[in-house]
């Protein structure tokens, strides 16, 4: 099935960019209130209501839950992108909810996502909060998972434009992890079932963005609410929406996160989870934190009266600016950069750096800037 055209039909036009909050999926879920039970379960500590959407009468039972912290608002997308999908008569929709229930909560910190932040209004980040259950979302996230019991979970997050899968200069568009159940990460039959919905998921990406699929780090932390519900005895499944080329508002990547959906519901409605295979998944490169924003190579700059050549890189800074997200590049580092890659580089082949301040350039400051004579930088990119 061609999971990219069901996207393209069923994706929800409504939701857009990197800001979503209550007030974005509250119209959408008062139309959901016919195709499936849609209930307030709580409270965030700003007593803002938190949703869940339940979805399907099957046997097997699917947990899903995203913006635990409140600036990954990427899975959310995807995650309404999938209830338009599964309100359709579509036979593998129809299939999905007669042997599957889902269980989704699209916010879970509701506080975060208005402020946009990773952490609540405690400044608490929910994903190290599962063992001391401290704050009123993470009560919340695990008295649902006692009370539901699911045969599997889905923890759904974004991750930052600093990651490649491997050691190329190729993107972590889309990321995984079984997490592991204890200190030594060993696989029992529990994360081998999440394994093999990862290669599952994997072996639908990779034709779609080759290179571009990553393996996400399994130290263990007990903190973590994947470890913890992993080792509750639950095969539980990390996903991470990342960078795809240009694609700083996440459309592209929605993309890939919707057709990882279907390929995991598919794959654990068809019972095709039990062989192992372990060796695939540990063959998906690693996550790499390699990359920044902008790269620029071989600069001039003048420091005490001294020429010299060097290279430096800068980062978006994601500011919220009346109800809006903005990318501000800021200089995050200096010096010869190697085994880095920039989503954008440039190589200005010795031409002389000045900005407002003298002609090197400092860490935090504003990429803006000039090179040389004709080559004007503005918010990280050349204006010619």
């Amino acid at each position: 099935m061609n999971y990219q055209l069901l996207f393209e039909k069923y994706r929800e036009q409504n939701l857009f960019g990197r800001y979503i909050t209550n007030r974005h999926i509250e119209p959408l879920l008062e139309t959901l209130k016919e195709h499936f039970e849609i209930s307030v379960i709580g409270e965030s500590v700003k007593m803002k209501p938190i949703y869940q959407v339940k979805i399907g009468s099957g046997k097997t039972k699917i947990y899903m839950w995203s913006q635990m912290h409140g600036n990954e608002s990427t899975c959310t997308k995807a995650l309404f992108d999938l209830f338009n999908f599964l309100k359709s008569d579509n036979p593998l929709a129809n299939q999905l909810k007669k042997e599957c229930t889902l269980l989704c909560i699209p916010i879970v910190n509701p506080d975060g996502a208005e402020a946009y932040t990773r952490v609540n209004t405690n400044e608490v980040d929910l994903n190290r909060d599962s063992v001391n259950l401290s704050q009123p979302e993470s009560r919340l996230l695990r008295k649902v998972f006692d009370d539901f019991q699911p045969d599997f979970c889905f923890n759904l997050h974004d991750q930052r434009t600093i990651f490649a899968a491997g050691f190329e200069a190729n993107p972590a568009t889309v990321s995984f992890l079984a997490p592991s159940y204890n200190e030594a990460c060993e696989i029992n039959e529990v994360r081998l079932k999440a394994i093999n919905i990862i290669v599952a998921m994997y072996s639908e990406l990779k034709n779609l963005i080759p290179g571009q699929v990553g393996q996400f780090d399994d130290a263990f932390n007990i903190n973590c609410i994947g470890d913890r519900f992993q080792s509750l005895n639950v095969p539980t499944i990390l996903f991470e929406a990342g960078h795809f080329q240009n694609d700083y508002d996440r459309e592209v990547t929605r993309k890939f996160i919707f057709v990882s959906y279907l390929s995991a519901l598919s794959c654990i409605m068809n019972n095709e989870f039990i062989d192992d295979k372990s060796i695939e998944y540990f063959k998906i490169p690693q996550n790499n934190a390699v990359f920044f924003d902008f790269i620029y190579k071989n600069v001039k700059i003048i420091v005490d009266g001294v020429e010299k050549i060097t290279n430096f890189a800068a980062h978006y800074k994601e500011v919220l600016a009346n109800g809006k997200i903005e990318f501000e590049a800021k200089i995050v580092e200096i010096g010869a950069l190697t085994g880095n890659f920039g989503h954008v580089e440039y190589d200005f082949q010795g031409e002389l750096f000045e900005n407002q301040k003298g002609k090197f350039p400092q860490l935090d400051q504003n990429a803006d800037f000039l090179i040389g004579t004709h080559n004007k930088i503005v918010n990280g990119l050349l204006k010619k």
